[in-house]
């Protein structure tokens, strides 16, 4: 029998585990923080940036839209978060304000 178990496993198998609860509590505590700073904080940083983005936006503004248009607001409309935008001359299109990726600075579409 001595042969696949060892005297030393045999012996120890009754004794109670060694330490307390507190080394799982520190690891919790140390993968909240991790999660904390790595992940929710990174992330609440974007949303509070991309909402003063949508409420600096004024008529006028050159915008780039998630999906890669870019114009020119020419209305907003406060009530239902929507915005108008000028893509050229004779074509506007209507988009919610949360659609706008970025501000771009005056002058660029002419530079395209």
């Amino acid at each position: 029998m001595s042969l696949f178990i060892s005297n030393a496993h045999a012996s120890a198998a009754g004794a109670a585990p060694a330490g307390g609860g507190y080394e799982m509590l520190i690891m919790l505590a140390i993968f909240g923080l991790v999660f904390y700073f790595l992940i929710y904080r990174p992330q609440a940083k974007r949303v509070k940036e991309h909402k003063a983005l949508m409420a600096a936006m004024a008529k006028g503004d050159e915008v780039l839209t998630q999906g890669g248009m870019v114009g020119k607001i020419s209305k907003i409309a406060e009530d239902k978060d929507f915005i108008v935008i000028s893509l050229n001359d004779q074509t506007d299109v209507t988009v919610q304000k949360s659609a706008v990726s970025a501000v771009l600075p005056k002058g660029t579409m002419k530079s395209l």
